[in-house]
């Protein structure tokens, strides 16, 4: 497909005269664009459930889940993986992304890296790629030629692989195990994907990474209960969301923590199930970490 073919990088009739307007018509316009993505993400509800439905036992059983893209695609990646680390407890390991040119490409473009296959295969490689991953490619085109052969090549090696890009007929999108395509349609400034395709991007990535997350246990209620508590800051933090999960108050939360050594998780089953800390460490061991299911396991036991 050629670029003057590319949906997100034809002229939007739009913003034509963008240019020309005040400063406040030329923000109610860009904000008018912004509120076709809300709606495109909307209709690819279904596939981004599907994905996450995927996703989430592999993730479960120890698998990673790798972001790869190139630019701006590549960045938000990045950053959807470093944020997902102190907000659910994870490891580097456990989420990381990998973006066309590596470490440098974060702050600058690196010339020629997006077009490379090779590079991406290096990449992916280098981490050991296995059937227990899942991988999700991002790319606003859906035809960046590094970021279309990791997809490719993690799928080869049995992985689950989603595909985010805007263009509903991609090579992406009919590459991907799950391919999920909201069609925001033409930038406000012809061609940069920063704009709408970035903020889908984010979208998707946020609904994808978050429903893996609660899936898998990270989150009870709405409470993210996989803080470590490291130094007073986020040791009141914990004591806080035990008590709120718990309805119970700061210093029965504190007495928890203690007992359960500074285990958020361990320390609201404790409180909800009224039992022991065995009691306690076997319920989540039988539910694999899960407090929800381990509290109604409970329940259903007495």
């Amino acid at each position: 497909m050629q670029l003057d073919e590319i949906l997100t990088e034809q002229r939007n009739h739009r913003s034509t005269h963008i240019d020309r307007e005040s400063t406040l018509d030329m923000v109610a316009t860009i904000n008018r664009e912004d509120q076709r993505v809300a709606r495109a993400v909307q209709k690819q509800l279904p596939q981004i459930a599907a994905a996450i439905d995927a996703a989430y036992p592999k993730f479960d059983q120890g698998g990673r889940l790798i972001y790869v893209g190139a630019g701006t695609s590549g960045r938000l990646g990045v950053i959807d993986a470093t944020e997902l680390q102190p907000t659910y407890g994870l490891t580097a390991q456990q989420t990381f992304g990998l973006i066309a040119g590596g470490q440098a490409a974060l702050t600058q473009t690196v010339q020629s890296a997006e077009d490379s296959p090779e590079l991406a295969q290096t990449d992916l490689e280098a981490v050991n790629i296995t059937a227990d991953d899942i991988v999700i490619a991002s790319a606003a085109s859906g035809q960046t030629p590094y970021t279309v052969a990791a997809l490719r090549y993690a799928q080869a090696q049995g992985a689950l692989g989603i595909g985010f890009s805007c263009i509903a007929d991609s090579e992406l999108a009919e590459l991907a195990d799950y391919p999920i395509t909201p069609v925001v349609g033409p930038e406000v400034i012809t061609g940069a994907t920063l704009l709408k395709a970035g903020t889908a991007e984010k979208m998707v990535l946020n609904m994808l990474s978050t429903g893996i997350m609660i899936k898998s246990g990270k989150v009870y209620q709405n409470l993210m209960i996989n803080v470590v508590p490291t130094n007073d800051k986020t040791l009141e933090r914990a004591k806080k969301i035990i008590a709120e999960a718990t309805q119970t108050s700061t210093l029965a939360a504190e007495r928890a923590l203690a007992r359960s050594g500074n285990n958020v998780p361990l320390a609201i089953v404790l409180i909800e199930t009224k039992g022991t800390i065995a009691d306690a460490k076997e319920l989540l061991a039988t539910t694999n970490g899960h407090v929800s299911q381990a509290v109604k396991l409970s329940d259903d036991r007495h």
